[in-house]
């Protein structure tokens, strides 16, 4: 949750990330019959983001909740844009700041 300016920041490899998210989604769901999914190389903050969203079980609007939570206010369009496909033309990317008051937010719902 540090800031990369920040002098307690440690970098998280994107493999690392992806097989603890991957991880996280077979604790929270279950496993899947076949082949498990293998740690991406590159993530992205969208990818990150769809992957919580599958491990929690999260509607639209528990995320929005959650960035509620977080003092950030964003809307049910803004929000399925970041889950859409990168080739659709309404797709966006995921700014840090959306990620980091979402999992702000998290932290805030899941501590109290």
């Amino acid at each position: 949750m540090k800031k990369e300016d920040d002098e307690a920041f440690i970098p998280l490899y994107d493999k690392d990330l992806s097989a603890f998210l991957n991880g996280l989604i077979i604790d929270k769901r279950g496993k899947k019959d076949g082949e498990q999914p293998k740690p991406e190389k590159n993530l992205n903050n969208n990818q990150v983001f769809r992957k919580l969203k599958i491990a929690l079980e999260l509607k639209d609007e528990h995320i929005l909740e959650i960035l509620m939570l977080a003092d950030f206010r964003f809307s049910k369009h803004e929000l399925s844009a970041l889950f859409r496909k990168p080739t659709q033309s309404q797709y966006r990317d995921c700014k840090d700041q959306v990620l980091r008051n979402f999992l702000r937010g998290l932290q805030v719902k899941l501590r109290g």
